[in-house]
């Protein structure tokens, strides 16, 4: 599978960490770049202050691109370079979804409208 699970304690930061950076401490520890780890969980319990991580660390992005779902992917970009990703997908499925209601005669009533 070409990665490493790294399980660790991060004390005292419940609530106080985020994923990002949880990753560029996990990152410095490891010398290894920001990009090949992927957070996959940070658990906090009820009444502690300790935040229990799992992350993987890959030896190439595109196994991990390969390997895990989408969403793990996009959780790890910052949200303003995340909303312009999926922005920029819906923008062209519309647009597709357009050319191909032009292309089969757009006049045509739509599916389920008012019976007579």
């Amino acid at each position: 599978m070409n990665r490493r699970e790294v399980r660790a304690l991060f004390r005292g930061a419940a609530g106080k960490i985020k994923r990002s950076e949880a990753v560029e401490k996990i990152a410095g520890q490891l010398a290894v770049d920001k990009k090949q780890i992927i957070p996959i969980n940070l658990i906090c319990k009820t009444g502690m202050t300790d935040v229990h991580a799992v992350f993987y660390v890959y030896d190439d992005e595109k196994e991990a691109a390969k390997q895990l779902p989408r969403y793990r992917m996009l959780r790890t970009l910052p949200k303003e370079e995340r909303k312009k990703i999926l922005d920029d997908e819906k923008a062209a499925k519309l647009k597709a979804k357009q050319e191909t209601a032009a292309s089969k005669g757009g006049t045509a009533a739509a599916p389920g409208g008012k019976k007579k």
